[in-house]
């Protein structure tokens, strides 16, 4: 691939104007409500295609948050950008899951050490094997020691990053993801995470669980914008 200028085709931002720090929720309007809520000196760096994303304050510390899309494709571009063209070194994305197993109730958090997936993404990197997708160490435990301390319901393990949010009614063949442990499943991780490895930076994902294929509870669209704030807490301490 070229080298390209910023701004990219896809984020609007001159340099210095996105932190090292970024957090990456999937819906831009959670961008929006995490910029409004929870930082100071505030200024909007990207409106291109609607991928909202705003740099400020928090506690002092500079931050950014921009909205990443759904799937791996997607935040697969995002966090290429941000961390060769840009230089994010911190990739933290605050999103939703599907609880795949009993004890991941929902609106719990879920940490995100690993990330199994159906996505042909990281298979592009034409690695001689199957790659591991792991999140950083430094993240995890900043994340899990602010999560002990307030005293939020977590969990730490895999989950799954997929390419299907509707899934078609065929019988597994083989065993299933809860078998093995894996705690929950959403879209974007997987790629998250092999890009942050190829280019050197950190990431993590956290989760708050939304709904549960195990009991069927569901929540709202609104409650997942906008209320879901105990992991935004987490994300803005890691900066």
């Amino acid at each position: 691939m070229s080298e390209v200028k910023v701004p990219t085709p896809h984020i609007g931002a001159a340099v210095g104007e996105i932190a090292e720090t970024v957090l990456l929720p999937g819906d831009p309007l959670r961008a929006k409500y995490i910029a409004d809520n929870f930082l100071t000196e505030v200024s909007q760096f990207n409106s291109t295609r609607n991928m909202l994303g705003f740099t400020g304050n928090y506690k002092g510390k500079r931050v950014s948050v921009m909205g990443s899309g759904m799937g791996c494709p997607s935040i697969g571009i995002y966090s290429y950008e941000l961390i060769h063209f840009y230089g994010c070194r911190n990739l933290i994305r605050v999103g939703t899951a599907g609880a795949l197993r009993p004890e991941v109730k929902v609106r719990d958090m879920v940490f995100g050490m690993g990330a199994c997936t159906t996505s042909n993404y990281v298979k592009q990197f034409r690695l001689p094997g199957d790659y591991s997708c792991i999140c950083s160490y430094e993240l995890l435990a900043k994340a899990v020691k602010t999560a002990e301390d307030r005293g939020f319901s977590y969990h730490v393990g895999n989950i799954l990053s997929s390419d299907m949010f509707y899934n078609p009614d065929i019988p597994p063949a083989g065993v299933t993801w809860d078998r093995m442990g894996v705690l929950a499943v959403e879209m974007e991780s997987a790629a998250l995470y092999s890009n942050a490895a190829y280019g050197g930076a950190n990431a993590l994902c956290i989760l708050t669980v939304s709904d549960s294929v195990v009991t069927g509870e569901v929540t709202t669209a609104q409650e997942r914008q906008t209320s879901f704030t105990n992991m935004m807490e987490v994300a803005l301490e890691l900066a």
